[in-house]
């Protein structure tokens, strides 16, 4: 059988290399290193010890997944023909792409591969900054770090910072959760003779970076709390806080239903903050949306019923599910598609097929988006007009009914009636032209209040009261308001 051992050549020198591995490696097999940048190398070659390099593929190859496999490529073909001993740095089984590779080829070519221990440098690195791993330690790859991936409450131990490339990568990763100004520490040659551990603040990391094979970092846990006011996990845990047995009585006091009208306000005080374009505004009010999630969430979980790990996972399986043109192999041509498909996906869950076309529109939205959901859904079966000219008539013909209705009784029930029907034919013409009948008016309404901010600014400059002037007067006033663009 085709046989490769696998061996580690250890953190350090010589002296830290497992005897077994230093007879193994001074016997008579081929010996490939994948690559000959390690103090024990240049040791063994004094012995008489002759090795095969794999480092010219380094230079040959653009990406280190592309690197990866061509190693485990000439392994292979060289396996094919004698047993060899393929040498790593560390210890086979941490952080080396190249054995995770030769493992798998393991399954599919039948090769006998066996592992031999050495010194991992994650041994001499805890001894180098002083940390017992049993705290709690994150081992990550330097090379494809995402924020994502750090648990800043963790001892965090980043390998393969091969160059200042890598460093910086790392650096703008680091800076999206940790302070400019937060301590790292570089670790270079970890338990050689010519050691050093170098403490920089985290904005410095890829300053005069030296290269190195043997360079990791390493991130301390955080101990200031705020840092990790940026955490979804420590939101969670601050809301758990106020609902909790000594959290606040006004948090604990809330239900669902209660919590309704809160929901409503917050999300009419965000579209406020989108129609100022105002970043740190919208910032502030996605946040007091988000809060009235996680209450939900967290009386949910109270509750014993759900928690928001569930409401989670259902939103991302329904993303999933109803995104096929991206998470499957279905096509669109451009936004109308996708919007066909995800009523098609929608109406197709949970038999929905068979229920009227109005079955999901919530009763409790405002009237004007209340009656524009209800527009679009009997749209979905064909039932609207195919041009703008029947609208328009439709509304002056409300319109017509309505006045008429004015002029026989203007206090009558047919009067609130016809203009209910104004109300609904105004809001069909506005999405027949993609506005949003809610939005404007919102918009309108908040236009109004500026430029009546104005009127009440200029009564208030002249020192009398509003019964003291005429509406003309107060029109100019208003008419002066809309000449400033308010």
């Amino acid at each position: 059988m085709k046989s490769i051992t696998i061996v580690g050549l250890g953190a350090g020198d010589i002296n830290q290399l497992p005897l077994g591995v230093y007879r193994m490696l001074k016997g008579n097999r081929p010996i490939y290193l994948r690559t000959k940048e390690h103090p024990v190398v240049s040791e063994l070659e004094q012995e008489g010890v002759t090795f095969s390099s794999f480092d010219y593929i380094y230079e040959q190859q653009d990406q280190f997944e592309d690197v990866y496999r061509a190693i485990v490529e000439e392994l292979c073909k060289v396996a094919e023909e004698k047993d060899i001993i393929y040498a790593v740095p560390g210890h086979p089984m941490v952080a080396e792409k190249t054995v995770q590779l030769l493992i798998e080829q393991k399954e599919i070519k039948g090769y006998d591969i066996r592992l031999e221990g050495g010194q991992s440098f994650l041994d001499a690195l805890f001894q180098s900054v002083l940390v017992d791993p049993i705290e709690g330690f994150q081992l990550l790859d330097g090379i494809d770090l995402s924020k994502e991936d750090v648990h800043p409450t963790q001892h965090i131990i980043i390998g393969q910072v091969y160059d200042q490339m890598i460093a910086s990568h790392v650096k703008l990763e680091l800076m999206e959760i940790f302070p400019d100004t937060y301590d790292v520490f570089i670790v270079t040659n970890a338990g050689l003779p010519n050691e050093v551990v170098k403490k920089v603040p985290l904005y410095e990391l890829d300053h005069d970076f030296e290269v190195s094979n043997l360079t990791s970092l390493y991130v301390p846990p955080v101990k200031d709390e705020t840092i990790l006011y940026k955490q979804f996990s420590y939101l969670r845990q601050v809301i758990a806080t106020l609902r909790g047995p000594n959290g606040c009585p006004w948090d604990k006091n809330q239900t669902h239903e209660s919590l309704k009208k809160y929901l409503i306000e917050e999300a009419y005080e965000l579209l406020e903050a989108i129609d100022e374009q105002d970043d740190d505004h919208i910032v502030e009010e996605l946040g007091d949306v988000l809060l009235q999630v996680m209450l939900h969430a967290q009386i949910g979980e109270d509750e014993g019923y759900f928690t928001i790990d569930d409401v989670i996972e259902s939103l991302t399986t329904k993303m999933i599910h109803r995104h096929p043109h991206v998470f499957g192999d279905v096509v669109v041509e451009d936004a109308n598609d996708v919007v066909l498909n995800w009523q098609a996906i929608k109406e197709k869950e949970k038999g929905r097929e068979s229920a009227s076309v109005f079955s999901d529109i919530p009763k409790g939205l405002p009237a004007l988006l209340y009656a524009e959901k209800i527009q679009k859904a009997a749209k979905r079966k064909g039932f609207d007009w195919q041009e703008i000219e029947p609208v328009i008539e439709k509304v002056k013909e409300e319109l017509n009914e309505w006045l008429d209705e004015i002029k026989l009784n203007p206090t009558s029930q047919r009067v609130q009636s016809e203009f209910g029907d104004l109300l609904f034919s105004m809001v069909n013409i506005a999405r027949f032209l993609n506005i949003s009948s809610e939005e404007v008016l919102i918009q309108t309404s908040q236009k109004f209040k500026r430029r009546f901010g104005y009127v009440e600014e200029k009564v208030q400059e002249s020192g009398k009261d509003f019964s003291q002037f005429t509406l003309e007067e107060l029109d100019q006033f208003w008419i002066e308001a809309k000449e400033k663009g308010l």
